[in-house]
């Protein structure tokens, strides 16, 4: 057993070892969705505390870093029982990196970019966080996946590697929610498409007469439909207004 995969089981073992505090972790809470999801938590006062994680916190937690994710995980696991571990974090653009519109565009490092944030990074944070939930209770782990990592819904191409990472991202829910329901039945793991949010993430390809929402309402949104959720839904993949999205 490697060292990070001996934490994940000793974390395992003592989740709901912490007492009874309950907490909510928003994983990429410094972003414009987390942030708003961080606020509308912390109004609503249903958790002893919400915690945000990012690269910025404290302890830092970095996609691209599994140590940084098993520290974060140990942190939170030290401050109570997580019974909401909501990921929202993503890569679409950045760093010279565009959505292509052709093939001719395809560039194995902004390939393997999209995939190391959209995919491999919240793998790991299921393999993290997912053992903290416990066994008993109701318990949700929320990604922000997104609906053009559809394939059944795909008929305008382009985007490969958003689209791509985050079809990876929808298989890596749907098996996790498979484990995940051998342990602890009660317990939540689903993918959620926020709809067109006025972040920094979808400015620059926000059209005309699409509809935008604010931060505060896609927040208000994803919070209603997770709170819809029963364990017969894990393992899905639900839009902002709680309705199924093709695989």
């Amino acid at each position: 057993m490697s060292h990070s995969a001996g934490e994940a089981a000793r974390a395992e073992v003592r989740a709901d070892e912490a007492g009874g505090r309950t907490l909510a972790v928003v994983v990429g809470g410094g972003g414009g969705v987390g942030g708003a999801l961080v606020a509308a938590l912390r109004d609503r006062a249903a958790y002893d505390e919400v915690l945000a994680l990012g690269r910025r916190g404290s302890p830092a937690l970095d996609l691209l870093d599994e140590a940084s994710i098993a520290a974060a995980a140990a942190a939170v696991r030290a401050r109570g029982v997580p019974t909401l571990v909501f990921d929202a974090t993503g890569f679409l653009h950045g760093d010279g990196m565009e959505p292509e519109k052709s093939w001719r565009e395809l560039d194995p490092a902004h390939l393997a970019h999209a995939f190391a944030i959209n995919a491999i990074g919240p793998a790991l944070l299921m393999k993290h966080f997912l053992p903290l939930l416990p066994r008993e209770r109701r318990a949700v782990f929320a990604t922000l996946s997104a609906r053009v990592g559809s394939i059944g819904d795909n008929r305008l191409g382009g985007w490969y590697a958003y689209r791509a990472s985050k079809a990876a991202l929808n298989q890596l829910v749907r098996t996790a929610a498979v484990e995940l329901r051998r342990g602890r039945p009660q317990a939540i793991c689903v993918a959620l498409h926020p709809g067109t949010v006025d972040t920094g993430l979808s400015a620059p390809f926000a059209k005309s007469g699409l509809q935008v929402q604010a931060p505060a309402e896609a927040a208000a949104r994803l919070l209603a439909v997770i709170e819809r959720l029963g364990p017969g839904d894990s393992g899905e993949f639900f839009d902002h207004r709680g309705e199924p999205v093709p695989w």
